[in-house]
C-alpha cells in the first residue's frame, strides 16, 4: 500500500515538472517577443529607456526559454 502511494506522489511530481518547464518555455516566448516590439518601439520613437528595457525583456525571455527547455531535458 505504501508503495503505489509514494509510486502516485512521484508520478504527480513529474507531471508538475513538466507543466512547469512546458510553462517556463512558453512565458519565455512570450516575454521575448514582448521585450523586440518594446525593442523596436523604442528605436522608432527615439526613447532609448523603451529600446533599453525591450532589450532586457528580450534577453530574459530567452533565458526562462532556455531554462524550460533545460527543465525539459533533465525530466527524462
Amino acid at each position: 500500500m505504501r508503495s503505489c502511494h509514494n509510486e502516485r506522489t512521484i508520478n504527480l511530481q513529474k507531471e508538475n515538472a513538466m507543466k512547469t518547464s512546458t510553462q517556463d518555455q512558453v512565458e519565455g516566448t512570450f516575454h521575448e517577443i514582448k521585450g523586440k516590439v518594446k525593442e523596436a518601439a523604442g528605436k522608432l520613437s527615439d526613447n532609448p529607456n523603451l529600446e533599453g528595457e525591450g532589450l532586457g525583456e528580450k534577453i530574459a525571455g530567452k533565458v526562462q526559454k532556455k531554462v524550460g527547455q533545460v527543465e525539459k531535458v533533465l525530466e527524462k
